[in-house]
């Protein structure tokens, strides 16, 4: 059974960084396709960042200023957010699925969530 843990959200000021840890049981994330994503109050949950090896893609809306990264020996993803703003505000999801299946819903494990809250 696949596992995922988030963990590292917090309340920010507007330009502060943050970073979000997602640790992964039942699959390892070696051999997987890992993203974030998030969700606002009142809005549909949105794509983040995905990593499939050292492959990786962004939204436009964060490229620039966040890195997602793997550490193998941890089975954990990680997203490190700079220049925060506070429309990044929003709960963040960690998913895992088979290499190249997170486009599909039907394929895909989700954390609990993490909330990050980003102060003007």
């Amino acid at each position: 059974q696949v596992q995922l843990v988030e963990s590292g959200g917090g309340l920010v000021q507007a330009g502060d960084s943050l970073r979000l840890s997602c640790a992964a049981s039942g699959r390892s994330v070696s051999t997987s396709t890992m993203a974030w994503f998030r969700q606002a109050p009142g809005e549909e949950r949105e794509f983040v960042a995905r990593i499939s090896g050292l492959s990786t893609v962004y939204a436009d809306s964060v490229k620039g200023r966040f890195t997602i990264s793997l550490d193998n020996a941890k089975n954990t993803v990680f997203l490190h957010m700079s220049s925060l703003k506070p429309d990044d505000t929003a709960v963040y999801y960690c998913a895992a699925a088979p290499l190249g299946r997170m486009s599909q819903a039907a394929d895909r494990h989700w954390g609990q969530g993490t909330q990050v809250t980003v102060s003007s």
